[in-house]
Formats: C-alpha cells, sequence, structure tokens
C-alpha cells in the first residue's frame, strides 16, 4: 500500500526527452537521475536557476505520486525516464494513457503506473491542486487506487505484480523461486533417465 501526497502536473503528452532530457543520458548508473527531472521545466535555461512557477519547484507540493496528464511517457524508448522518476523519489504515476514503452520501462524499476479514467484523473488533480495535504491510496494488492470517496480498478500485469509487491527485479524473482526451479530440473532430469 503507498498512501501519499501527490505531485499536480497536468500537461498532456509529456514524453521522454521532458522527462529526463537527451543530454543527461550518459550514465549507465541509475543513481543521479532525479536531479535532472524535467530539466528544461526546473530550471530556467538562461540563468540556470529554479524555474518558480514548475510544479516541482513549490514547496506546497510534495509526495511519492505524481499525477499526470494523459499520453505520459510517449516519445522515445529510453529507460532513464524511469530512472530519474524513481530516483527523484517517485513511486507512482497517475495518467489516464501510458506509452506502452514507457509502462513497461517504469515497471521493470520499480515505479508504478496507474492508468485511471479520465474523469477520475481530472478529479484527482482539481483535488490536490486545491488541497495540496490530500492524500491517494494505491493498493497494489487489491489493485485499486483511492481518492477522497472515490476508488477504481487498475489493471496491472501479475508478474510484474508479484515483483512491485516483493521489491523484487527479474534476478530476485527467479532467486526467490530457486527451490521450485531445483526441484523442476530434478523430475525433468528422472523423466528423462527413465526414457533411455
Amino acid at each position: 500500500m503507498i498512501q501519499s501526497r501527490a505531485i499536480p502536473l497536468p500537461v498532456e503528452n509529456i514524453d521522454t526527452d521532458q522527462i529526463i532530457p537527451a543530454r543527461f543520458l550518459k550514465s549507465i548508473d541509475k543513481k543521479g537521475f532525479g536531479e535532472n527531472l524535467f530539466r528544461d521545466w526546473r530550471y530556467d535555461v538562461h540563468t540556470n536557476e529554479p524555474n518558480a512557477d514548475f510544479v516541482l519547484n513549490n514547496p506546497k507540493y510534495s509526495g511519492e505520486i505524481l499525477v499526470a496528464g494523459n499520453n505520459f511517457g510517449c516519445g522515445s524508448s529510453r529507460e532513464h525516464a524511469a530512472w530519474a522518476l524513481t530516483d527523484y523519489g517517485f513511486k507512482v504515476v497517475i495518467s489516464s494513457f501510458f506509452a506502452d514503452i514507457f509502462k513497461g520501462n517504469a515497471l521493470n524499476n520499480g515505479l508504478l503506473p496507474v492508468k485511471v479514467s479520465e474523469n477520475f484523473l481530472q478529479e484527482i488533480l482539481s483535488g490536490i491542486t486545491e488541497n495540496p495535504d490530500e492524500e491517494i491510496k494505491v493498493d497494489v494488492e487489491s489493485q485499486t487506487i483511492s481518492f477522497r470517496n472515490n476508488s477504481e480498478y487498475f489493471e496491472i500485469d501479475s508478474y510484474k505484480k508479484i515483483c512491485l509487491m516483493n521489491g523484487y527485479d527479474d534476478i530476485d524473482f527467479l532467486i526467490s523461486r530457486k527451490q521450485a526451479i531445483q526441484e523442476f530440473e530434478l523430475k525433468t532430469q528422472k523423466i528423462y533417465e527413465n526414457k533411455f
């Protein structure tokens, strides 16, 4: 269960180059990308000073949930976009639509993309804009998102659900299944030996 305040970013068609500009993709280490998340929106291009009008620079908003407009994560397939969001501290991104490649990259990096209806998205955006202290509840196990008195069910791949709930990456999942894999191999070996 993730229960947190949220940051509203009601912009549609946010592409991965806006999430993390290409000039910052020189590292293969996942650390450090958060400082350049939405770099060209967070900082003035000429002075490099924080842009006071951008929501991540507004001290009244904080939390582990980003609520964005429709079609989040479109554009290039760079995995660094998910790295930047998680390194900044986000655990959940809410939108009414996600680009497929971004969605896969997010899930592979422990970031939960929650797709909601357009009406519910607008309700959440207006609610947290009016009252930044309001919290959103995201229950991965029941696959529900709740805000105020409303909730919606969201889809998630069953394998990725297991990984998120246990904090696994793909290797961690395989290690967790080590005994079952060994038992299967032993059983298969015995079947093979009995045939010959």
